[in-house]
């Protein structure tokens, strides 16, 4: 990824194992992505889901723009991602067979201004997940107070 963020969902990681991640690009009107170029989106809430033979964005909250009045968007619409075929076929294929989720990670805008969606497949985490992982961040910090203190 380079360029400018938009949004993250930074409440992936802890919820998630995310295993791998892909660039899709997003079907957007004209008033979406003015609203983006303001730096207005949340996608924390979001998912991706497969339908039919495409995947489309859900639950992404880009707010509608001020100045396009009768012409504005939908908040909260279905949008859909653009992927090259092979992906689409290894992300389809992941949620039917393995029972993985496509998480929204990143948005963002590319070198070329285009607007970009990273997104992962990921496996849920269970509680007990999140707790190790809680416990092993917070015995790295802790780690690294005693050597500093120590050095």
């Amino acid at each position: 990824m380079a360029g400018k963020l938009i949004a993250e969902n930074r409440r992936a990681r802890y919820d998630y194992f995310l295993e791998e991640t892909f660039e899709a690009g997003l079907v957007l009107t004209g008033s979406e992505v003015k609203s983006l170029r303001n730096g207005r989106a949340n996608i924390a809430e979001s998912y991706a889901s497969v339908e039919g033979d495409a995947v489309m964005l859900i639950n992404a909250d880009i707010p509608p723009f001020a100045q396009a009045n009768r012409f504005n968007h939908e908040p909260r619409r279905h949008r859909k991602l653009l992927l090259h075929r092979k992906q689409l076929d290894k992300l389809i294929g992941a949620v039917q067979r393995e029972g993985r989720t496509l998480i929204p990670t990143k948005l963002y805008w590319n070198e070329k201004g285009l607007a970009k969606l990273e997104i992962a497949l990921a496996k849920g985490k269970k509680t007990h997940d999140k707790r190790e992982a809680t416990a092993e961040r917070d015995w790295q910090r802790d780690k690294a107070r005693l050597m500093r203190d120590k050095g």
